[in-house]
């Protein structure tokens, strides 16, 4: 999966300051993870995030959302974010989400 540095640069000051964060490379790119768990990523002009089944339809309504779909089969409860629409505190706001749902999963 190709990645932006730039977009890079940006999570992890977003997250710089949060505990259990841990940037891995994977998949030719780069994802954070919460005590283990995926958490979010970025590709090339957007970020992923983890928000679970339940709150995914609501991520969905969101500005700039799509469902997260590399194989041709959305992936259930990972969505695609627009870094637009990203600026200013909605990063922060999307980590947030992602982090409500992904801090309730046991660690690894």
């Amino acid at each position: 999966m190709p990645y932006d540095p730039e977009l890079a640069c940006r999570m992890r000051a977003a997250l710089q300051s949060r505990a259990g964060v841990v940037e891995k490379k994977m998949f030719g790119g780069y994802c954070w993870m919460l005590h283990g768990n995926m958490l979010c990523g970025v590709e090339v002009g957007r970020f992923m995030f983890r928000v679970g089944a339940q709150q995914e339809s609501d991520a969905l309504s969101r500005p700039g959302a799509c469902p997260m779909d590399i194989t041709g089969k959305p992936m259930k409860g990972f969505v695609w974010v627009d870094a637009r629409e990203t600026v200013g505190t909605g990063l922060d706001a999307w980590i947030d989400l992602a982090a409500s749902y992904v801090g309730g999963l046991p660690p690894k």
